[in-house]
């Protein structure tokens, strides 16, 4: 192998060598900053193919990514003196890679032990203010909201913005959770008598009601059955008194025979009489037309044994 072709492998193994130390890939998920001896030099932002010196530059990636941060269960104090056990998660990116290296330099580590730091006190403040009604209702996005800009406002010095805080679950302590739950249960117990207390009020208003109803009704009707069978009578009186004037023999007549038709109905009665007892006088003598009164009987009529019908 000739010289020239040796000096030519050699270049180009140079070559490559220096291309591989100078040329870098920033990819669409990264961000980089360049360093040189260990002092930040410029940031990169843009993706694609970039250059740097050989052997004197380094490049650091960051990713620019959303990063999730896992806040331990911690215990809180609410406003009202109520104990919570909050378990939550926070949401961060980095914006300023510089910034960010400076503060923490290039692992993760420091920056989610200081962000747990900041998320807890942010939580504790917050929640300190705070009602568990509020924690338990729709207010809790409004709570989150206020977590994740006292966060923010902290955090923003170590290149990261927080973009969302939530809490995941909010339980009670195990030794508030049956006082709790005992509480809760008198609370319905309470509610539960007020509401059979005032249903029994009620259901009395309307018996009451349809008591006094019933009665009125009641005496009313019986007002009007009275008042009706009284022009009833008097209109059956009068009738009967205009029938008896019209004819005195003949209604005297009837009643006569109406009293034989009782007396002897069954049969078996027997009646003890005088001869001359009057209600005997249509069987001595029959009426005749044009009298104006029964007959007297006759004298010569013998008087019906005694016990014959």
């Amino acid at each position: 192998m000739s010289r020239s072709v040796i000096i030519a492998i050699a270049a180009a193994f140079v070559v490559v060598v220096l291309a591989s130390a100078s040329l870098f890939t920033v990819t669409q998920t990264e961000q980089a900053l360049i360093t040189q001896f260990g002092q930040p030099v410029r940031v990169i932002e843009k993706p694609g193919l970039h250059a740097k010196l050989p052997f004197m530059q380094s490049v650091i990636t960051f990713d620019r990514r959303l990063l999730d941060y896992e806040v331990p269960p911690e215990e809180v104090i609410l406003g009202d003196q109520r104990r919570l056990i909050v378990d939550s998660f926070a949401r961060f990116r980095i914006v300023d890679p510089l910034r960010y290296y400076q503060a923490v330099g290039v692992g993760e580590e420091g920056i989610r032990a200081r962000l747990n730091s900041v998320v807890s006190s942010a939580l504790r403040r917050v929640l300190g203010n705070e009602q568990l009604f509020n924690v338990l209702s729709v207010q809790r996005g409004r709570i989150m909201g206020l977590i994740r800009d006292q966060s923010n406002a902290e955090m923003r010095n170590f290149g990261i913005v927080v973009e969302d805080v939530r809490i995941r679950r909010a339980d009670l302590p195990e030794e508030n959770t049956q006082a709790v739950l005992a509480r809760m249960q008198s609370e319905r117990e309470r509610v539960a008598k007020q509401a059979r207390a005032e249903g029994a009020e009620a259901a009395a208003k309307i018996r009451a009601n349809a008591d006094r109803e019933r009665t009125v009704l009641l005496a009313d009707a019986r007002a009007t059955a009275d008042r009706l069978r009284g022009e009833g009578e008097a209109k059956s009186i009068a009738t009967y008194a205009g029938a008896v004037g019209q004819d005195p023999g003949f209604f005297q007549t009837w009643r006569t025979l109406q009293a034989y038709r009782e007396a002897f109905a069954s049969g078996t009665s027997r009646l003890v009489l005088t001869p001359g007892d009057d209600f005997l006088k249509l069987l001595n003598r029959a009426p005749r037309p044009g009298d104006g009164d029964l007959p007297a009987p006759a004298a010569n009529t013998a008087p019906p044994a005694a016990g014959s019908p």
